[in-house]
């Protein structure tokens, strides 16, 4: 990544677009954390470029002072792949929600994912439909009363994480729109990882969902409601920090009270966190509250060529076999004759 001349500040990258989000809106934290982040990545502006799809959080790119697209409805992860293939140097962030990502953007959600093309995703997942007033989407819970499920909606909820996984993601993290440190610290680590990296950001729709997650978010609850994910670390939680998980040789998680401290977790049989084991991840992943605290951090990370590396060693293999001659007139018109062709008259 490059060096810029100039350090740069978080004003540097707030635009004098009026942000138009309802107060008090979830999204505004979110907002404010990702202009805080990014003077620490070096990058100058124009070598980001943020893309989103539709919904209330893809008004976001008119709010970076940066390049950006305001695509389609869960066509963020194609535009912003041909973006990434197009130009490696840039740095590419896909800004979507939990109905343009997991809804009509499904599948474009899990191919960005499985190809593990280098770009960063951040979903809102407010669970609801907030730009068309107030339906339910893909991630609500069964039961939810909405405009269009006025006796409660039947479906089962999608589980982001779950999906991402299933994706085979490289790396999938969940933090909340109000823990400020909390959410720096994993757009921090999703910022480095090499790959795609996605962040489930639970956020508040205040007009249409207000409250969906404090539980988890209010910072009187989190200690009690957060299951914090340490790499190394025993999967402790509560306000004495006197309860942990210990996972059992059937993979079912069970919480385990004991006198408090590292080493006594250890004893206890709390399980260690450990971030590149895709099974724990799964199972904890699955946890259900209130039965369960909420595990928040980085799920899961892996190492894997990124789709667009593997293009580049693609192109470069190819160049170093047949190197380009004449025109790109020439060889456009060679490529187009080449192999088999027919001539209908």
């Amino acid at each position: 990544m490059s060096n810029t001349a100039t350090k740069l500040t978080k004003s540097d990258f707030e635009t004098d677009q009026e942000v138009r989000w309802c107060p008090g809106c979830g999204d505004y934290s979110v907002l404010a954390a990702v202009q805080k982040l990014l003077p620490s990545l070096n990058i100058p502006r124009e070598q980001l470029v943020f893309v989103s799809g539709i919904g209330c959080s893809s008004r976001f790119p008119y709010y970076m002072n940066t390049y950006g697209f305001h695509t389609i409805h869960g066509r963020a992860p194609a535009v912003a792949t041909g973006v990434k293939v197009t130009n490696p140097a840039l740095s590419v962030w896909v800004i979507t929600g939990d109905g343009d990502a997991l809804s009509i953007g499904g599948n474009h959600f899990i191919h960005l994912l499985r190809r593990n093309v280098d770009l960063n995703i951040l979903l809102f997942n407010n669970r609801i439909y907030g730009l068309t007033k107030g339906q339910y989407s893909p991630t609500s819970e069964v039961g939810k009363v909405t405009k269009s499920t006025p006796m409660g909606s039947a479906d089962f909820p999608l589980n982001p994480i779950l999906v991402a996984l299933g994706a085979q993601g490289t790396f999938i993290a969940r933090a909340v729109d109000r823990d400020a440190a909390q959410l720096a610290d994993v757009l921090t680590q999703a910022a480095a990882h090499k790959g795609t990296s996605f962040v489930e950001i639970y956020q508040n729709c205040n007009i249409f969902n207000d409250g969906a997650f404090d539980y988890v978010a209010e910072r009187a609850n989190r200690s009690e409601t957060q299951l914090q994910l340490l790499h190394g670390k025993p999967l402790i939680f509560g306000k004495e920090r006197n309860k942990g998980l210990a996972i059992g040789v059937d993979a079912q998680a069970k919480i385990v009270n004991f006198a408090g401290g590292e080493s006594e977790a250890l004893s206890a049989g709390i399980a260690v966190y450990d971030k590149h084991n895709a099974n724990l991840a799964n199972i904890l992943a699955r946890l259900d509250y209130p039965e369960f605290p909420v595990p928040m951090g980085v799920f899961f990370q892996s190492e894997r060529t990124s789709f667009n590396d593997a293009l580049d060693e693609q192109r470069n293999s190819a160049l170093r076999t047949r190197p380009l001659t004449g025109s790109v007139d020439d060889n456009l018109r060679e490529l187009f004759q080449a192999g088999d062709t027919w001539v209908v008259s």
